[in-house]
């Protein structure tokens, strides 16, 4: 980075002072919170965040220096429950991803369904790999799918699980065509996600230690003494 694109120190010392007040708020928040869900403790929060996340790219680009500390995005948390207390109704909301990885599985399995379930009809509906789909999502439940998502040629990819609250239950049809965009965030009482960036997250941390481990038997071995011959 050039230096006329560099922020100033004055821009540092001010992020930093940023910080401090934004401190001030949050703990104030904390200390008045009127509940464990207190919008108000989740609003500190995200301007504490953005504070910090600013300050530490000026401080950075300024001196090429980091902060000790990390918040976590809003982006990780849900926001504050405003749901019922109470609620009389439940909606779970069910998102899972695979991958068709072995086709000829997938035809075989759809095709004995269609042979035990022949009716004379002569549909041949499992011929491709898109009535295979169908002839399988329609005789097993999803559950069971994914627990025997080999047996059927697939590969698991990333699932969302939500379960959200409400007085009273949808109308009928109300949100089929479109079922996640009724969902409000703000009434999901828990949410479960899988993701294969998860795994990678954790993978790389692992091979950062081996890295570090490798590192360190090399400094060991340099320190050894040859043997005598």
């Amino acid at each position: 980075m050039s230096d006329a694109a560099q922020p100033t120190a004055a821009e540092v010392r001010a992020a930093a002072e940023a910080v401090k007040t934004a401190l001030d708020r949050h703990l104030a928040a904390v200390e008045s919170r009127s509940g464990e869900d207190d919008p108000g403790v989740y609003e500190a929060f995200n301007q504490l965040a953005a504070a910090a996340e600013v300050y530490d790219e000026l401080l950075y680009d300024r001196y090429d220096e980091v902060t000790p500390f990390e918040i976590p995005g809003a982006e990780d948390a849900l926001p504050p429950y405003t749901g019922p207390e109470e609620p009389n109704a439940l909606s779970v909301l069910i998102r899972r991803d695979y991958t068709v990885v072995e086709p000829q599985r997938l035809l075989a399995q759809a095709q004995r369904v269609e042979a035990a379930d022949d009716d004379g009809t002569g549909t041949e509906a499992a011929a491709t790999v898109h009535g295979a789909l169908g002839v399988l999502f329609g005789e097993f439940e999803p559950d069971e799918i994914a627990s025997r998502h080999k047996e059927f040629g697939l590969e698991e990819g990333d699932s969302t699980l939500w379960v959200t609250a409400a007085d009273e239950p949808a109308d009928p049809g109300e949100w089929l065509e479109a079922p996640f965009e009724s969902a409000d965030p703000q009434q999901v009482v828990c949410r479960f996600d899988v993701s294969a960036v998860f795994d990678e997250e954790i993978g790389d941390d692992l091979d950062e230690e081996d890295d570090l481990d490798g590192e360190l038997e090399l400094d060991e071995d340099e320190d050894l003494e040859p043997l005598d011959r």
